[in-house]
């Protein structure tokens, strides 16, 4: 793992935490895991710290969700740290924190990468963004939170359409259903992030954080009535593994075929 996986700086009481693997279209791998979850570990724990701003490395993705490559050479998504592999997918997934979380989405935010964008307080995306869970397509199912938290944001038969197609959503027909704050122009991106960031923060951040923690239900670091999703989430993600489907899918795309289902 290298620490540049995950870059952060500090802006006043604003902390950016950027995904750098452009190269890689900022896919999560082991590194990414442990650079966001401890970033966000930080902010929790510093008071000077009142805003999170969580964005991708270049102009083209914001997170490409898994690292294929990574699982093609039988490396683990996640560190050996049972504590850091809690916080779930990217290090975010089931890792709520107090300290508002604004996603600047500078691209294609697909599979964990929406994952993580809807773990995110506030989206703000540049207007060629788009937000997609294509997991239908491999065989595979959004298991790091999108299969509820996309038809909790977006209205249930939207939200049902996306996951069940694998479609993307262009940013501003995100923004128009409320999954996305402001969409603006790729270069206005991190200045209107920083803006929306420096407005919370001027804000009293006991009752910022306070107001998060009530409006979501965050209680000793987690969501309480995330609870039963996660334990059937676990349940159906073991039941699909083992299927052949599950594996047809992937090994489809990386033949560039057609997968043959079986629905067995």
């Amino acid at each position: 793992m290298t620490d540049t996986a995950v870059l952060t700086e500090r802006q006043g009481h604003i902390l950016i935490v950027t995904i750098n693997r452009p190269e890689a279209r900022n896919a999560v791998n082991a590194a990414v895991h442990a650079g966001i979850g401890t970033a966000l570990e930080q902010a929790e724990h510093d008071p000077e710290i009142r805003v999170v701003i969580v964005t991708g490395a270049g102009d083209k993705s914001f997170c490409a969700g898994a690292d294929l490559v990574a699982l093609s050479r039988g490396e683990s998504l996640a560190p050996d740290d049972p504590a850091q592999q809690a916080w779930g997918f990217g290090g975010f997934a089931a890792h709520p924190i107090s300290k508002p979380v604004i996603g600047a989405v500078n691209g294609f935010a697909f599979g964990g990468g929406c994952e993580l964008a809807l773990m995110c307080d506030l989206v703000v995306a540049a207007d060629h963004a788009q937000f997609a869970l294509p997991e239908v397509k491999v065989g595979l199912f959004a298991a790091a939170g999108g299969a509820f938290r996309l038809a909790q944001q977006l209205p249930r038969k939207l939200a049902m359409e996306y996951m069940l197609t694998g479609d993307p959503i262009p940013a501003a027909r995100a923004a128009a259903f409320g999954l996305v704050n402001h969409v603006v122009p790729l270069a206005d991106l991190m200045p209107a992030a920083i803006a929306l960031a420096e407005k919370i923060a001027a804000n009293a951040p006991l009752s910022v954080q306070a107001s998060k923690r009530v409006a979501l239900g965050i209680d000793e670091g987690r969501i309480a009535a995330d609870a039963p999703y996660w334990e059937h989430n676990t349940r159906e993600r073991a039941v699909l593994m083992r299927s052949e489907d599950a594996r047809e899918g992937p090994r489809a795309f990386a033949e560039k075929r057609k997968p043959v289902w079986k629905a067995c």
